[in-house]
C-alpha cells in the first residue's frame, strides 16, 4: 500500500509566497484525508442518481436498442471509464493535490492550464445543462399551481424560453452558487444526507409503477430495432461503438479530475472501493428505473413520458408532486456541485492562484453555465450523444493517456511534491510547458476532429473518418498514450 504523503509545516511556510500556491490547491494534510469508503460512494451516488442518468437510457432506446442492451451498454461503459478514474485517483490520495496541479506534473506549471481548462470548458456545459434541469423541475413544480405559465410566449426566438423559466433557471443558479461559496466540506455534507434519500426516491417509483400496472410495461417486450427484419437490421454495432464512447465520455469528464475529490481520501483502499461500490452498481440501476417506470407511463397516461419532470407534474396528490419534485431538485443539485464545479473552479483558480480562489473560480463556472444556454445543449437526444457526450470525449481522453502514462510508467508514482508549487522546480520543463505532453495532446485530438465537424455538419468527410469519430476516446487515450511514451523514450 503507497504511503500517504504531506508536506511538512516547514516546507509549507516556504512556499505560500509562491505565485502558484493558494489554499485552495495546497496539498490536503494528512489530518484532512478523512473520506471513506462511505464518504466516496456517496458522493458517487450523489452524482450517478440525477435527472441525466434516469433519462440515459431512453437516447439508446430511441437509436434502437431493446432496454437490456441499453443497461448493458452504460453498465460496460461506466467499467471502461472506471479503470482511468481510480488510476488518476491515485495521485490525488497519494500526494493531497487536486487535478489542475496534478497537470502540473506532465504538462508543466504553465502548461497544465491547457488541460485543466480544456476539462474547465465541459465542466461549464455541465453546470449549464443541470442547472436548466433544476430549473425545469422548479418550473413544472410550480407550473401545478400557475397553469397559465404554459401559455406564456417565448422571451424572444433567439432565445427560446419564457420568463419564468428563465427566472426559475436563475434562481436555481443562486442555490448552486451560494452552496459553492460555503465550499468543499458543505459539498460533502449535501452529498452524504441526499444520496440514501434520492435511492429510495427511485425505489419508491419503481414500486409505484408496479403496483399501478402489475407489470413492468411495453418497454421490456420491445425488441431491439437491430434483430432480423427489424427496421435497422445488421445495424447493432455500427450504433452501439459510438453509443459505448457515449457512455465511456459521460464520466470521461470525472476520470480527469478525481483527485479534486480523492485528495480528502483516507486511503487508497477507500477511493478504490467507493468508486467501484458508488458508480457501476447506482448508474446502471437509476438508469433501469428509468426504463421501468418510463415503460408503465404509456399504459397508466397513454404516452411514453422520458422527463421525470414532466411525469410527477402529472401527479394529481399535490403532497406528492411538491416532495417528489424536491427529490428531483436535491438529485440535480448534489451532481451538479460535485462533477460541475469543483473541476471548474479549482482549473480557473490555477490560472492565477494569487488572484483568483475557489470560490470566485465557481463563480467564473456559473456565468459561462448561463452564456451557453444549456436548454439547446439537450433539446436534441442524438446530438446529445454524438455531438455533445462524444465530442468532448475526444478532448479528454487524450489527457488522461498523457496523465497516466507520465505518473505510472514514466515516474513510477513518485513525486517531488514541493516542486509543484515552485517556478523554477522540477516541473517548468522549458519555460513553465512540457512540449512533449503538449504534442501528444495535440496529436491525440487531431484524428478525431474531422469526424466530429462532419458529425455537426460543418463540412463533409470520408467513412473512414466518421466511423473513427465513433471511438473518440479511446482513438485520443491510445495514441496520446503511445506519442507521449515514444518521445520521452526516445527524447535523445
Amino acid at each position: 500500500m503507497d504511503k500517504l504523503i504531506e508536506l511538512s509545516d516547514a516546507e509549507v511556510s516556504g512556499l505560500t509566497s509562491s505565485k502558484l500556491w493558494n489554499k485552495d490547491l495546497s496539498p490536503t494534510k494528512l489530518i484532512q484525508r478523512h473520506w471513506g469508503v462511505r464518504d466516496i460512494s456517496a458522493l458517487w451516488i450523489g452524482m450517478s442518481v440525477c435527472i441525466p442518468t434516469y433519462m440515459l437510457a431512453s437516447s439508446l432506446i430511441s437509436g434502437g436498442m431493446n432496454w437490456l442492451q441499453s443497461i448493458l451498454t452504460i453498465f460496460l461503459g461506466n467499467a471502461i471509464v472506471l479503470i482511468p478514474m481510480v488510476l488518476n485517483a491515485h495521485a490525488g490520495t497519494k500526494y493531497g493535490i487536486p487535478f489542475p496541479v496534478f497537470a502540473r506534473v506532465s504538462f508543466g506549471i504553465k502548461g497544465a492550464n491547457i488541460p485543466a481548462v480544456l476539462r474547465a470548458i465541459v465542466a461549464c456545459g455541465w453546470f449549464g445543462i443541470q442547472t436548466w434541469i433544476g430549473g425545469w423541475a422548479i418550473y413544472k413544480l410550480l407550473g401545478v399551481y400557475f397553469t397559465h405559465w404554459e401559455k406564456i410566449p417565448v422571451l424572444s426566438a433567439w432565445l427560446g424560453i419564457n420568463l419564468p423559466q428563465l427566472l426559475c433557471f436563475l434562481f436555481f443558479w443562486f442555490v448552486n452558487i451560494y452552496i459553492i461559496y460555503r465550499g468543499i466540506e458543505t459539498i460533502r455534507c449535501v452529498e452524504n444526507f441526499s444520496a440514501p434519500l434520492l435511492l429510495l426516491v427511485g425505489i419508491a417509483l419503481l414500486v409505484w409503477v408496479w403496483v399501478k400496472v402489475g407489470s413492468l410495461g411495453p418497454i421490456f417486450s420491445q425488441p431491439s430495432q437491430f434483430v432480423a427484419g427489424g427496421p435497422k437490421e445488421g445495424q447493432f454495432w455500427i450504433f452501439f461503438f459510438p453509443a459505448l464512447t457515449g457512455m465511456v465520455g459521460y464520466w470521461a469528464t470525472l476520470s480527469l479530475n478525481i483527485p479534486d475529490f480523492t485528495r480528502y481520501a483516507k486511503s487508497q483502499k477507500a477511493q478504490f472501493l467507493g468508486q467501484v461500490l458508488g458508480l457501476n452498481t447506482t448508474m446502471p440501476f437509476y438508469a433501469f428505473i428509468g426504463v421501468a417506470v418510463t415503460s408503465a407511463t404509456l399504459l397508466i397516461f397513454g404516452e411514453t413520458i422520458w422527463d421525470p419532470v414532466v411525469l410527477l407534474s402529472k401527479f394529481e396528490n399535490p403532497a406528492v408532486n411538491v416532495i417528489s419534485q424536491i427529490a428531483l431538485l436535491l438529485a440535480t443539485l448534489t451532481t451538479n456541485l460535485a462533477a460541475n464545479v469543483v473541476a471548474p473552479a479549482n482549473s480557473f483558480s490555477n490560472i492565477s492562484p494569487g488572484k483568483i480562489s475557489f470560490r470566485t473560480g465557481g463563480l467564473i463556472t456559473g456565468i459561462i453555465g448561463i452564456i451557453i444556454m444549456p436548454w439547446k445543449l439537450v433539446a436534441d437526444p442524438m446530438g446529445y450523444i454524438f455531438t455533445w457526450l462524444i465530442g468532448y470525449s475526444a478532448l479528454l481522453g487524450p489527457i488522461g493517456g498523457v496523465l497516466i502514462c507520465d505518473y505510472f510508467v514514466i515516474r513510477k508514482k513518485e513525486l517531488n511534491l514541493p516542486d509543484l508549487y515552485l517556478e523554477k522546480g522540477g516541473y517548468s520543463y522549458s519555460n513553465g510547458y512540457n512540449i512533449k505532453a503538449l504534442a501528444a495532446l495535440v496529436l491525440g485530438i487531431l484524428p478525431n476532429i474531422p469526424g466530429f465537424l462532419g458529425t455537426i455538419g460543418v463540412v463533409r468527410v470520408g467513412l473512414f473518418w466518421m466511423n473513427l469519430y465513433n471511438y473518440a476516446w479511446f482513438v485520443g487515450f491510445f495514441i496520446a498514450f503511445a506519442v507521449y511514451l515514444l518521445l520521452i523514450k526516445f527524447k535523445k
